[in-house]
């Protein structure tokens, strides 16, 4: 059994999203329905929806930072209830069994973590759709609770922006003591510094815009450094712990290594276009180190929403229509948002 449900999806690379008609499966007795209140608007679901990975089948519908409330559950279901607030994030399945499976890495899944959009649906065959739509069906073992105390429509991009950015500053010790940057104010960034200041650590945060230092500062930057700078940059040589990288534009990685500590890391969570130069002497000489991270396991996205909910930390965000979606991609492209798009569900009619 399915059920019809509204939603946007790309029907091509270069034609724009419009009004799809889905269908979601009927809750399995593991399964919580969700009716999504508000979906977060990542750069990755313009990627998607344009191809620019290459992996795109289309139709899509994209969407992986869902907030919403809960309308059903499965007989076997013991952590939810109907009218609980409810969160999905980039996956919703993965094998359960690999290692990383069973050290709560599942977005590293030996045999492939299910995507919540543009994976193969292991329940209804085809692809799987995201959350630019009416509701979701999701097993509760990757259903997310959500603090009261959180608006839910500035909580809705911690599924992605959130999690992307607080995992990789618990990864290498980002807290009391240490000194962190944050490089780029956009989506990404913003929840880069807002994490580093609440875990503890002395946030520097860089910036091609001189516009963006009182908005880093409001967030929480002891320091903002305009990177175009060279002797704002200079002046910081050697002298950071850890350095999160969140652009996704072209730019010199060399930069940011130079100024990082014997046994320092620069973690790079953002995706240049194109390969990067690396000086591979500002790697040996000191000791550096470059490391990627991705999104979280489930355990440590819950962990980061409760510390989301401790310390009242959520996105500052720009509320669209759904049929706004393509404007907004529009306007990503051009970073004009400060800092991350959010649809409005209830506009989906």
């Amino acid at each position: 059994m399915t059920t019809p449900t509204k939603a946007y999806a790309a029907k091509s690379a270069t034609t724009p999203l419009g009004p799809f008609d889905i269908q979601r499966r009927e809750p399995t007795p593991m399964d919580v329905e969700i009716e999504i209140l508000y979906c977060g608007v990542c750069h990755s679901d313009l990627h998607v929806a344009r191809n620019d990975w290459g992996f795109t089948t289309y139709p899509v519908v994209p969407g992986h930072e869902i907030l919403g409330r809960v309308t059903r559950v499965g007989s076997g279901v013991t952590r939810f209830k109907e009218g609980d607030l409810a969160a999905v994030g980039c996956m919703v399945d993965s094998c359960r069994e690999c290692n990383n499976c069973k050290r709560d890495l599942e977005q590293f899944c030996e045999n492939g973590m299910t995507m919540t959009y543009s994976s193969e649906d292991k329940h209804l065959g085809g692809m799987t759709y995201g959350g630019y739509s009416q509701r979701i069906v999701c097993d509760e073992a990757f259903t997310l609770s959500v603090p009261k105390n959180l608006d839910p429509a500035a909580a809705s991009p911690l599924l992605c922006a959130g999690i992307t950015t607080y995992s990789p500053l618990k990864r290498w010790g980002a807290g009391k003591g240490k000194k962190v940057g944050i490089v780029g104010l956009g989506g990404l960034g913003h929840m880069g510094v807002k994490f580093a200041h609440a875990l503890g650590a002395h946030t520097v945060l860089f910036t091609t815009s001189p516009g963006k230092v009182e908005d880093g500062k409001k967030l929480g930057a002891d320091e903002v450094v305009i990177s175009k700078d060279e002797s704002q940059m200079a002046a910081h040589a050697g002298s950071f712990d850890l350095i999160l990288d969140t652009v996704s534009a072209d730019h010199d990685l060399n930069a940011y290594l130079n100024l990082l500590k014997v046994d320092g890391t620069l973690a790079v969570v953002g995706a240049p276009p194109n390969p990067q130069p690396l000086q591979i002497f500002g790697l040996l000489m000191p000791r550096r180190q470059i490391a990627g991270s991705l999104i979280g396991g489930i355990a440590e996205t819950q962990e980061m929403l409760d510390f989301c909910g401790e310390h009242n930390i959520q996105c500052e965000i720009e509320l669209i229509r759904m049929d706004q979606i393509n404007e907004a991609y529009e306007r990503m492209l051009k970073s004009d948002v400060k800092y991350r798009f959010v649809i409005d569900m209830s506009s989906l009619s």
